[in-house]
C-alpha cells in the first residue's frame, strides 16, 4: 500500500521514515494513502486477531513484520450491557493482552517501527498507551523508554517495568510529560523511533479496527458510538474505520459520535459548545478518569471535525457520576477503570430512543486503576 506523510498545516508531503514525527513547520502529520478495498468475506479466513484486516492496514500484502509483534490483540466481545438494555452494547476491549484498547494502535505502530528498522522506541503516556507500547516493544525485541506523570497509577508503572521498559516519571501535567519525551525524541539515537500514540498516524490505523469489528459483529454500523476522549486515539480511529466502511458501501452512514469528557477537564466539550474550530488550552484539574485528563489535545481540530461530521455531540460527566457508573458496571460483571466508566455515565445523560443501537467501549481494566470500586 503506497503511503506518505502529509502535514495538516502546510500540506507538505514526506516519505514515511523512522525519524519523522512532525512537520518541519511544527504541524501534525496525517497518513496519505489510497482508500483500502475492504473485503469482509476474506476476513473470515484470517487469524482471529486484528491482523485479519491486514489488507486494510498500511503494510504490503505480504508483510511479515507483524508476525513477531502480535500478542493476539483484537477480536474482543460485543455484548449487551444488561438484559434491560438489549440495544446498548459494550465492546469489551479491556480483554486485550495489556488490558486496554491501546493494544490495537500499539501493535500496528510497533510493527511499522520494526518494518522501518527501529531498534528502540520512546513513548509518552497517561498510562495505558505506555503499557501497550512497552509490551509490543518487548515482544519485538527492541528497547523501550516511557515517559509518564508521577501520578499515573502505580499498577500501570509496574506493568511497564515488567515489560522491561525504562520508565521516566515526570512531575507536572500531561503536557509536561509530552514535552519531556519530545526533547528526547528530538535527539534520537540511530535506530530510535518516537512511538507517539498522538503524533504518529499509524497508531490510528490500529484503532480503526475497533470500527471494523463492530461492523462484523452487528452486521452493520450502530446508530451511535459513545467514546471517552482525551487525545482522541480511539475516537479518531473509530471515525476513520467507519468512514472507510462507508466509502466501501458496506454501511449506509457513519454512526453518530457522542464524545465524553470529565467535567473537571473538558477543553474539547467547551470548544464544541461554543462553536470553536479548536480548543483553548486549559489548566487541567485532577480527575479520576486519568486517561482523558488532557488539557491541550494536539489533534483537537480533527476530533471536533469528526464529532461534527457525524452529527454527534459532547457530554461531560462529574466525578460522582463516573464513580457511580463504575460501580454499576461492576454489578453487571464488568470491572473497568474510571475512564471507561465515564462513557456509561454519559449514557444516562444522553437522550436516546429505546430502539437506538448504541455501542460503548470498555477501554481499560479496573485492575490497572489506582483505587478500588466503592461498594
Amino acid at each position: 500500500m503506497k503511503q506518505s506523510y502529509v502535514c495538516r498545516s502546510c500540506h507538505t508531503t514526506y516519505p514515511v521514515s523512522r525519524d519523522l514525527w512532525k512537520c518541519l513547520c511544527g504541524g501534525l502529520l496525517d497518513l496519505d494513502k489510497q482508500m483500502p478495498l475492504l473485503q469482509p468475506t476474506a476476513w473470515k479466513s484470517g487469524p482471529p486477531t486484528l491482523w485479519r484486516f491486514l489488507d486494510a492496514l498500511p503494510f504490503e500484502k505480504d508483510a511479515k513484520s507483524w508476525q513477531n509483534v502480535t500478542l493476539g490483540e483484537g477480536n474482543t466481545p460485543l455484548l449487551p450491557v444488561s438484559a434491560d438494555k438489549p440495544n446498548v452494547y459494550v465492546k469489551v476491549d479491556y480483554l486485550m493482552p495489556t488490558l486496554s484498547f491501546k493494544d490495537r494502535g500499539a501493535a500496528v505502530l510497533i510493527a511499522k517501527a520494526v518494518e522501518l528498522g527501529a531498534t528502540s522506541v520512546i513513548a509518552d503516556s497517561s498510562g495505558n498507551a505506555g503499557t501497550a507500547v512497552s509490551a509490543y516493544a518487548a515482544r519485538a525485541g527492541i528497547a523501550c523508554e516511557v515517559f509518564c506523570s508521577n501520578t499515573v497509577s502505580p499498577k500501570k508503572q509496574a506493568q511497564m517495568a515488567a515489560y522491561n521498559a525504562k520508565v521516566h516519571t515526570i512531575a507536572g501535567t500531561r503536557e509536561d510529560v509530552a514535552r519531556a519525551a519530545q526533547q528526547k525524541a528530538a535527539n534520537l539515537e540511530e535506530g530510535g523511533f518516537y512511538a507517539s500514540h498522538v503524533y504518529n498516524p499509524y497508531f490510528y490505523e490500529g484503532t480503526k479496527t475497533y470500527a471494523y469489528e463492530i461492523y462484523e459483529q452487528l452486521g452493520d454500523a450502530p446508530d451511535t458510538v459513545i467514546i471517552p476522549v482525551g487525545n482522541g486515539t480511539l475516537l479518531l480511529g473509530a471515525y476513520y474505520g467507519f468512514s472507510e466502511l462507508l466509502a466501501n458501501r458496506l454501511i449506509g452512514k457513519c454512526p453518530k459520535i457522542v464524545a465524553v469528557q470529565a467535567q473537571q477537564c473538558a477543553p474539547l466539550a467547551h470548544a464544541f459548545a461554543t462553536g470553536e474550530p479548536s480548543i483553548t488550552p486549559i489548566v487541567g484539574q485532577t480527575t479520576i478518569a486519568e486517561g482523558i485528563a488532557i488539557a491541550a489535545p494536539p489533534r483537537a481540530t480533527q476530533i471536533l471535525e469528526a464529532v461534527r461530521n457525524t452529527g454527534g455531540t459532547f457530554i461531560t460527566v462529574s466525578e460522582a457520576q463516573i464513580a457511580n457508573a463504575r460501580s454499576a458496571l461492576a454489578k453487571q460483571g464488568f470491572d473497568v477503570e474510571p475512564t471507561s466508566a465515564a462513557t456509561y455515565a454519559a449514557l444516562h445523560v444522553y437522550r436516546h430512543c429505546e430502539t437506538e443501537t448504541i455501542v460503548i467501549p470498555l477501554c481499560g481494566s479496573g485492575t490497572k486503576a489506582s483505587d478500588h470500586i466503592a461498594k
